[in-house]
Formats: C-alpha cells, structure tokens, sequence
C-alpha cells in the first residue's frame, strides 16, 4: 500500500457467542457491564501494525488505534466494526494488537480490514482474547499470510519474536486457566499418593529406569507426601487455546468419561454389591444390549444419554448399550479362529502383527531371572498345524509365519500383577501361517508364567483343538491372549504412539514455530484439542485407580509398563507407515510396486488403505513444503524450524535424544518425511486403533481388557480341573471382566469411538490460511479430491468378495480409514487431530 493518499478502511471483527456468555449475562454484574461498552462502542481496542519501519529512525511505527462497537449477533456469532483512516506512507499492514475491553474474555474467530487498495486483508484469530482487567497486555495478531523468518516484514519482526517469548513463559509458577503458556514436564501427576499411599506411582519421564515423553507443564505444588509427585486437582491445565471448542465441550463426548468415573461407577457399584461378580450367562451379557440394567437414579443423566436410558420407575435409570456393529452382525463370530486371525489385520490393533524372522522363538530375558529362554512353540508342532500345506523351513523361507509376540514384554510384570487381587497375567505369543487365499490360520497360543514364588518356570502352547477339552482350552488361551492385546492397543498402539507422543509435538510447535510461519499452518489442524484430550486422560483413564488400572489385566503396572514399551519400541523413524510395516516384515522395498512396497500380505486391509492415505497425505505435504523451500539451503537456514526440530528431540523426547535414528533436517525431502510423519500419527494412524473400538469391542468377549483367573491347566487343583470339566462355559465367564469393569469399558469405548458434530476431517475443508496462495489452494484441492477418490476406492474392496479380510458374511467391513463421516459412532472417518 505505497499511495500518498489515506485510505479510509474498514474493520469487521467476528466473535464466537458462548453458550456460558449468553446466560451468564442474564444473572452476572460482568457481563451486564460489558453489555454497557458495547452500547457505548468501546468494546475492543484495535490497532493496525505496519509491517514496515520508521524510514526516518529504522523503529516500528505507531500503531493506529481505534475503538469497535458492536454490530450485530447472528447464527452464534458477534460482529464489531469499527473504521480508520490509513496515511499513505504508513505501508502494508501485516498485524493487529487487539485489547478486550470488556470484563469477560471472548472468542475472537477472525478480523477482516475491507477498502485496502489490494484487497481485504485477514487475520484468522481463532483465540480466546482476556479481558484488559485480567491481563493488560494487548494480543498480537499476524495477517494470514505465511512468512519464513527471514522473509520477516522488518516492522513485523520484534512483534514475531515477542509473541513466541510469551508462549513459552519463564518456567516457574503454577498455571492458570487463561495462560497461553506451552512447556514441559514429566508424568508427575498419575499418582495420587496424598489422598492414599497405593494410589503413589512412578514419574514417567527423566530417569533412566522411565523414559517417557513429555507433557505439558502445569506447575501446580508437589506433593507433601512424595515430593516427587504433583498434586492432582480438579481440572487439568491446558493452554486456553487448546482447549475443547464449545460444541465439542458441550456435546456428549466431552462429558461423559468424567461422568462415566463419577456418576455410573457408583451406580453400578451400589446396584451390584459385589465388584467381582461375573456375568453368569451369555445371554446376561446380550441383555445389556437388548433389556439393560438397572441402577439408582442418575443425578446427571443426561451426561449419559447415550448409554444410560430412563426407566419408566421414576426411582431407577436403565443402562442399555447400543448394539456394537460385529455383535449386530454376528454375534457368534467372535468364537471363529477366521475372525480372531482376520482382526489382526482389520481390527483396532493392526500394528503388533510381524513377520517370524528367526526360529526357533526364543526369549531375550534373563533364563536365571525368568527361566528357560526356549520356546514350546516347536518346530513339530507347527508342522502338525500347517500339514498339507508345506514344511516350517518351506513356510519361513517363503515368509508365511507370522507373530504377535507380548513374552518379553509381560513376563517381567507376571510375579508383580499376580500378587493383585483379580487379575492374573502371563507371557504370551500368538503364531499364524499365511494361507494361499491370503487369510492367516492361527497355529498355536503360548502362555508362559516365570519361575516364581519357589515355583519353576510354568509354560504351555494351546491349538485349535478338535476335541472338547482342547477346544475349550483353546478358548481360554484366546481369551488371555486378547486381553494382553487389548491392553498392548490401549496402552501402545493408541495412548504412546499417538497421543503421548503427539503432546511434545503440540508443545514445541507453539513455542518455537511462530503462527506466521508456514509450517505452523501446515501442522496446526493436525495438533489442535490433543492436549485437551491428554489432559483429560491423565484426569480419568491413565491415573492411579483410573479406568485403565481398574479394568485392564496389568492393573496398577499399566503405565508403567507403556514407559518400558517406549524405551524398547518406539523411533521416531519407524512411526511413518512404510517403515513400520518394512520394520515389522510385513512389507519389503519394490520400485516397481504401488507405493514402492510390497506386502508379503497382499490382503491387509490397515496396510492397503493406509499405503494409499500415505501417498496422498504426503504429495499434499510435498506441494506445500516445495512452494515455501526452493532448495536445502532455506531449510538449514530457517532458525525457528531448526529450533522446532531440535526442541521436540531434546526436550519433548528428551530421555531418547541420544539415540542415532532421529531423521536430520537439512533437505526440504528431509521436511516431507518429517512433517508426514507426524500428521500421519494424529490423523491415519490414531483413526486407525481408535474409532473402531466401540464396534470391535463394544462387545467384550471379542476383546477383553482383563483375564480375572489362570488357565484351567495350570497347576490345577483337581476341585478346579473338575469344575472346568464340568462347566467349562462358566469358568470362562469367570476369567472375562466382572459386570462392573464390562460395562465400564463399554461405555467408555462408545465414547471414544464416537465423533463429535464439529468434527474437522482430513481434507475436508481448507484452512483459511492456505487459500493466501493460489498455488496452494490448488494443491489443497487435488488433496481433497485424492481423499474422495479413496473413499470410493475402499468401498469397491469391501465389495469384492475375493478379499476375505475385508468383508464376508456377518463380517464388518474395513472402513476406519476412509477420511470422512456423519457424527456418531460410525466406525469411519479421519480426523486431522487426535480429539478424542
């Protein structure tokens, strides 16, 4: 804007209209005097930035300062104008500081200047703005367009490094609700040991006996009891911005975990007067689904309305659970080995299935600690399995034997969760042979307890037996399999190698990226409401007695036992998709395949859609990234990215910042990588192990979380073995989860598994920002259009019936990453961020 004329310019300024505003205006004094400035126009200080300096003394120039009025209100929202006179020399504008006037804070959507020469400019704000009574420092906000820092404005340069300086904050100091401050700490608030000794835990995080990533730093005191913990309280700080929208907040999703903690548990518990009782027929678990159960009237039922139904007795509610999706179709398929194999490739936990790469199976732990490091597993036995097929050496030569391996990692908790009462736990692995119609067999279940408590080491492989004895072990054997993989999923697959290790990434982008930096912009939907979410799991899902601890098998060790996963399985390198399914054997290098892999199995449904979702998610990246980085050299000299890279690896992940596999950043290739990999963490890969739970395990025989008993067949007590001779159906209800943990679980995977009304999936609509430049706009449109082309795509697999991984009769077909969805639990659709 070079013209020697002023320009009269006009400002619109869009507010979100909050429900709380609304009737608190009616009763509160605040909001009746904000409701004074508004009549008097003095509502929001404006000021106008240039985004160049003083020619004469090489200083910003002064702002220009206006006061809005209010406007108007429509469809929830507020606008305020106000208008300004801009000198001819003043130059382009390229921020505004903006200072709430009023005594309550506000959520300012976006401001736009009107009258500019070259167009309106825009500021998408997106921010709850304090009010000046409350915070007196005005809030800088820069213009949608993306600036590298050193393609800075020179006017706007101070102003960039000032508003990241005050993200960071200086360390100290317990946080406060309306902080925008980001920073780190340690897992020092899962315990509770102030409100009772067992409930004290180990800090996650800075020890070498627990590695963790970091979380976001709340500075609330330590605990008088063990100074190493933080005292909990009621709400968890999250930097304000971070924090549910409001239809997210105020929809079912957002409440109902807290309400499922401290509303249906004690329900439940006073309806069911033992904690331990099992459910005593098959068909008590239908009822949940078909009559209910009843309990003592809610107070917030509402909360729960999804589960919890009103009964015509005005003194009882009713918890009825909609019919998950796999029970609906089959209820009877989760007895069939087909579908117990064919979920390790289309269920919630598509990410522990590897290929056997070396025989016999043998234990890396210590054999004095633990016993014999051979497997029972023995090369006769497969072969008894897979006869007719082709001989062991024949099936690992041509890659067909397949393994989900948990010994190692559960055997050193077996002695420690045992001596809990109602849990009980073993080594364990599963072995599968691939068939020729690309369908896996499961060969055999090995379960293995320690040398323990001056008793040898305990170890038995389970088969699909033929007869009733075997068959039924065999059950029994799946059953603690399960939960050993229900709780591997809950606590690796979704919590660590999503939203865990998300938050370091949420962190370092606040603090180093500035939100005019164009990879800010680029990573910003990908990260939004993930630390909302983490925060509410350390409330009510990871905590000491949470919902995890109470209803999982490894209990109290749970959390535990995910820093050991960390330190042993996860790599920043091997989190992308191709170099986790290269990693586990799935998958080998092929120029000549789709997507430069082929996968030893062809029909993986996860696999198959995920390689596509990858491919298209990181041409989207690599338009961007190319546009803003011509070449390697305005990588490596990008001090804030620089910076943002160095900080996730050293503070975010610091207990693994030595390692030697972390990606260097100096190519813009090196970016791409970087960059896919974690918006594929937050999108593909948490839709992935995340909203197919209700469907998959809403009904609980299919996954149990927790196996209560031992196997019949371990030192049994001939009292025991007859009572599983006899009623070998009642001793399994005895093993799967008690009604209290049953329906506890239940209601929580509904909530998990659910999306919210505002959900904002991949590619559905554009940031703002992103349609400054019309190349970019476009390379979002090809992304877009690439994304309903999958769609299609998924559902012509789901069609085809030689693909029997994918569908069948009764069986629920693939969905989980196709990128959109209707609200509700629907067992689709991919969201940029981890929500929920």
């Amino acid at each position: 804007m070079a013209t020697n004329m002023s320009i009269s310019v006009k400002a619109t300024i869009t507010v979100k209209l909050t429900v709380g505003g609304f009737l608190s205006s009616l009763f509160n004094l605040s909001y009746r005097l904000d409701d004074i400035s508004d009549l008097l126009g003095k509502s929001f200080l404006l000021e106008l930035v240039s985004a160049e300096l003083d020619p004469n003394t090489g200083l910003e120039k002064k702002p220009i300062g206006r006061y809005a009025r209010r406007a108007g209100k429509k469809d929830g929202e507020g606008t305020y104008v106000t208008n300004f006179v801009i000198p001819g020399d003043f130059g382009e504008i390229g921020a505004v500081l903006v200072q709430n006037e009023l005594r309550n804070e506000l959520y300012l959507k976006h401001i736009v200047l009107n009258g500019l020469p070259n167009g309106p400019i825009a500021f998408n704000c997106s921010s709850w703005v304090e009010s000046k009574f409350d915070n007196p420092e005005k809030r800088i906000f820069f213009s949608n367009k993306a600036y590298l820092p050193s393609q800075t404005p020179n006017g706007l340069k101070g102003m960039r490094e000032k508003e990241l300086i005050s993200l960071r904050g200086n360390g100290e100091g317990e946080r406060k609700t309306s902080d925008r401050i980001y920073d780190y700490d340690v897992y020092n608030d899962l315990g509770d040991p102030h409100s009772k000794p067992e409930l004290g835990r180990p800090v996650l995080g800075g020890s070498k006996n627990y590695p963790y990533p970091r979380r976001c730093r709340t500075g609330r005191p330590r605990s008088k009891t063990d100074p190493q913990t933080e005292t909990r309280s009621v709400s968890f700080y999250v930097p304000r911005d971070e924090e549910f929208s409001e239809v997210k907040r105020a929809s079912f999703i957002t409440k109902t975990a807290d309400s499922v903690l401290h509303a249906l548990i004690p329900s439940l518990q006073t309806s069911l007067i033992d904690s331990n009782l099992g459910f005593p027929l098959f068909s008590d678990i239908d009822d949940l689904y078909y009559q209910g159960i009843a309990i003592p009237k809610l107070k917030n039922q509402g909360l729960l309305q999804r589960v919890v139904k009103a009964v015509s007795d005005a003194k009882e509610d009713l918890i009825k659970f909609d019919t998950p999706a796999m029970f609906d179709k089959d209820k009877f398929s989760w007895i069939r080995d087909e579908e117990f194999s064919r979920q390790t490739l289309a269920g919630v936990n598509p990410y522990s299935i590897k290929l056997v790469r070396e025989w016999p199976l043998k234990s890396a732990l210590d054999p004095d600690v633990y016993g014999p490091a051979e497997s029972a597993i023995t090369k006769e036995l497969v072969e008894q399995e897979i006869k007719g097929f082709m001989t062991l050496d024949e099936a690992l030569e041509q890659k067909k034997i397949f393994i989900i391996d948990y010994h190692d990692l559960l055997l050193p908790y077996v002695r420690k969760v045992r001596q809990i009462e109602g849990t009980t736990l073993y080594g364990s692995r599963a072995l599968f042979f691939l068939t020729p119609d690309c369908t896996l067999k499961p060969l055999a279940i090995e379960l293995t307890r320690p040398q323990m408590d001056e008793k040898p080491q305990w170890k038995q492989v389970f088969t699909p037996g033929l007869e009733a004895t075997g068959c039924w072990l065999w059950r029994f054997a799946k059953a603690h399999f399960l939960a050993h993989d229900s709780g591997f999923h809950e606590l690796v697959s979704h919590w660590l190698r999503t939203h865990c290790a998300t938050e370091p990434y949420v962190i370092a982008t606040n603090r180093q990226l500035s939100a005019m930096h164009p990879i800010y912009k680029l990573l910003h939907p990908h990260l939004r409401y993930t630390m909302e979410i983490n925060a509410l799991a350390r409330q009510v899902l990871i905590s000491a007695d949470g919902i995890i601890e109470t209803s999982f098998s490894t209990r109290s060790y749970s959390m535990e036992l995910s820093s050991v996963a960390y330190d042993q399985l996860w790599r920043f390198d091997m989190e992308g998709l191709p170099a986790d399914l290269i990693n586990r054997g799935i998958a080998v290098e092929d120029p000549t395949a789709p997507h430069g892999l082929k996968l030893l199995i062809e029909d993986y449904p996860f696999a198959n859609d995920g390689l596509i979702l990858w491919d298209i998610l990181k041409q989207w990246i690599a338009d961007f990234v190319n546009f803003y980085y011509k070449d390697a050299s305005m990588v490596q000299s990008d001090t804030e990215l620089q910076a943002w890279w160095t900080e996730i690896r050293i503070r975010g992940h610091e207990d693994k910042k030595d390692e030697p596999w972390w990606p260097l950043l100096n190519t813009p290739e090196d970016l791409i990588g970087i960059i896919t990999t974690i918006a594929w963490v937050a999108s593909a890969h948490h839709s992935a192990v995340n909203f197919g739970q209700y469907a998959l395990a809403g009904y609980f025989p299919n996954r149990p979380t927790i196996a209560r008993t031992n196997m019949p067949c371990e030192d049994p007590t001939r009292e025991g073995w007859n009572k599983f001779l006899d009623k070998p159906e009642s001793e399994l209800l005895i093993c799967f989860p008690s009604q209290i943990q049953a329906t506890l679980v239940m209601a929580i995977l509904d909530v998990l598994s659910h999306h919210s009304p505002d959900e904002e999936y991949i590619g559905k609509h554009m940031e703002a920002a992103w349609g400054e430049e019309p190349a970019i706009k476009e390379a979002f449109g090809r992304f877009s259009a690439r994304l309903k082309e999958l769609e299609k795509i998924i559902d012509a697999k789901n069609a085809d019936s030689s693909l029997k991984n994918r569908g069948g009769a009764g069986v629920v077909p693939y969905e989980l990453l196709k990128p959109f969805s209707e609200a509700g639990v629907t067992g689709k659709g991919v969201p940029y961020s981890i929500s929920i």
